[in-house]
């Protein structure tokens, strides 16, 4: 044991090594070693344009811009980021249910980047994953995604080339598929909650964790990991790096304003572009969760002073009545002194009462959402008759001296494959073996149904979802139908983990991708 704790502390030590002694490359987030060097760097950043408010475009035609800028936080610190039309986050594209929609990504960038549409079913061949469903987008060059929006709810976007690094520097934003027959309401307002690494601040900053495993540690990585799920550790779970959470980009000190009339019936999307759960509160309010993922819950309970915990990738649409003029606040009750910042607060016309006061440090009951709406008909139980099933062990290795996540005890690309014909009825059961590390895994192309966790019925609403956090030790059952034909990532959204190893993918037996990969492209899908 000894020896092992030797081994990691020193693997450890070099990758911080490494990665503060890199001189080119990240802006923000994992390779900050660049940042606040020298004049050199200085005299860049100062030549950046300032980002701009975000936009709401709408429409069925669009054009997303990916280009660097320089965004101010509000708390003092300003960091060069990477963006889509130069707003962190990007533009929101709006669009109703049922529309065909024309994407252009045109990228003004120095490197390959790519648009996932998370959680949204897309043709496979419009997924955004450079090297599965399509090349990378090079520097200069224009792509145009395509595709119905058969399905309304809450979604986002974001590159899916070196994801790990290209999402932490800002490259995402919102998208919005508006229903035929959803609830109206007066007031509708998105939060995208993230994390990012401030200067000076923490020992770990200069860590480029998409480089904790390289390249070669992961393709070779197949039957020789040593497996440290018997050992009370996992030393990448040190997330203290990340010292200034954001909701739309914005701190505390310059946090966003949303704002209402009595009476008003006003929608929360939250929205999870970070690598952190969050445990949101919503001040002063009775409200119900009127949807997860998109999904719509059944019959949702009224709930009142209670958190809802947002993993990474997820979403959750929150309904309230503007019925407690003044100011109100919505914040996170994360265990973390950066939680302070992640605040936004609700300011009612013409009203200058400030009869609310912030309190991050409260503990309060967490809304349990695999008991929460009221159960109805639903797709699948786990007495379907199902033509697949499916184990993911997920778990936590050393290979190379370097820590892997793993599936099955393998990394990919040499993880097993999820081999599916169109029409098959799909179980999964996904256990986390890890001793201290959260896996929110996510797939693409499709919605799950979530029936077990830890052995027990779900007992609300049926659960429909495309991210779900799995826990240390828990177990859940899933279900799906496979009804979209393509090759399918199926992964961690804790990126850290994907860019390590954790990452399957769902491949219908009859598919033929409709494009050839290109050795010059840089495909790096993870």
């Amino acid at each position: 044991m000894k020896k092992i704790w030797l081994t990691l502390m020193f693997s450890l030590l070099v990758v911080i090594g490494v990665a503060c002694s890199n001189s080119e490359g990240s802006m923000k987030g994992h390779d900050m070693s660049n940042r606040n060097t020298g004049k050199g760097e200085e005299s860049k950043k100062e030549k950046l344009p300032s980002t701009q408010a975000t936009q709401i475009k709408t429409g069925k035609e669009f054009t997303l811009t990916a280009k660097e800028a320089t965004h101010d936080f509000g708390n003092g610190t300003k960091l060069p980021v990477w963006t889509y039309d130069g707003s962190v986050p990007g533009s929101q594209i709006r669009v109703k249910q049922g529309d065909k929609v024309k994407v252009n990504l045109k990228n003004e960038l120095s490197e390959p980047v790519t648009i996932h549409w998370h959680g949204l079913p897309v043709p496979n061949s419009q997924d955004g994953i450079p090297g599965v469903t399509m090349n990378a987008v090079q520097p200069g060059k224009t792509f145009t995604y395509e595709f119905t929006t058969s399905t309304p709810g809450t979604y986002w976007y974001h590159s899916h080339q070196d994801s790990v690094n290209q999402i932490d520097k800002g490259l995402y934003g919102t998208l919005i598929v508006e229903g035929e027959d959803e609830e109206k309401v007066d007031k509708d307002y998105t939060l995208v909650l993230d994390e990012w690494i401030s200067s000076g601040e923490s020992s770990m900053e200069g860590m480029d964790h998409g480089s904790m495993t390289s390249d070669k540690d992961i393709k070779d990585t197949d039957d020789s990991t040593e497996s440290m799920d018997g050992m009370n550790m996992d030393m990448e779970e040190d997330m203290s790096m990340y010292n200034l959470y954001t909701i739309n980009g914005k701190s505390a000190k310059n946090m966003e304003t949303l704002k209402v009339k009595e009476g008003d019936t006003v929608k929360l999307r939250l929205v999870n572009a970070g690598y952190i759960s969050h445990k949101i509160h919503l001040h002063g309010y009775d409200f119900k969760i009127v949807s997860t993922d998109g999904q719509p819950i059944n019959d949702p309970a009224i709930i009142k002073d209670q958190t809802v915990t947002v993993a990474p990738g997820e979403r959750y649409d929150l309904v309230f009545k503007a019925n407690n003029p003044g100011t109100s606040y919505i914040e996170s009750h994360d265990d973390t002194d950066a939680a302070k910042n992640m605040v936004a607060k609700i300011v009612y016309d013409n009203s200058k009462k400030t009869n609310d006061k912030l309190n991050p440090k409260e503990s309060l009951p967490n809304v349990d959402i695999t008991k929460y709406g009221k159960t109805t008909n639903s797709e699948f139980s786990l007495d379907t008759k199902f033509d697949v099933d499916y184990k993911m062990n997920l778990g936590t290795a050393m290979k190379d001296n370097s820590m892997v996540y793993t599936i099955n005890n393998r990394t990919y690309p040499n993880t097993e494959p999820l081999d599916v014909k169109e029409g098959d009825l799909v179980k999964v059961t996904l256990k986390n073996t890890s001793k201290s590390a959260d896996h929110p895994m996510h797939l693409h192309g499709h919605f799950f149904q979530v029936l077990s966790k830890n052995g027990n019925l779900i007992e609300g609403s049926p659960l429909m979802k495309d991210t779900l956090n799995v826990k240390p030790g828990e177990v859940y059952v899933v279900a799906f139908k496979a009804d979209n034909p393509g090759n399918w990532m199926f992964h961690c959204h804790d990126l850290h983990h994907a860019s390590a190893g954790m990452v399957t993918e769902v491949k219908y037996k009859s598919y033929k991708a409709s494009f050839v990969p290109d050795p010059n492209a840089d495909n790096k899908p993870e």
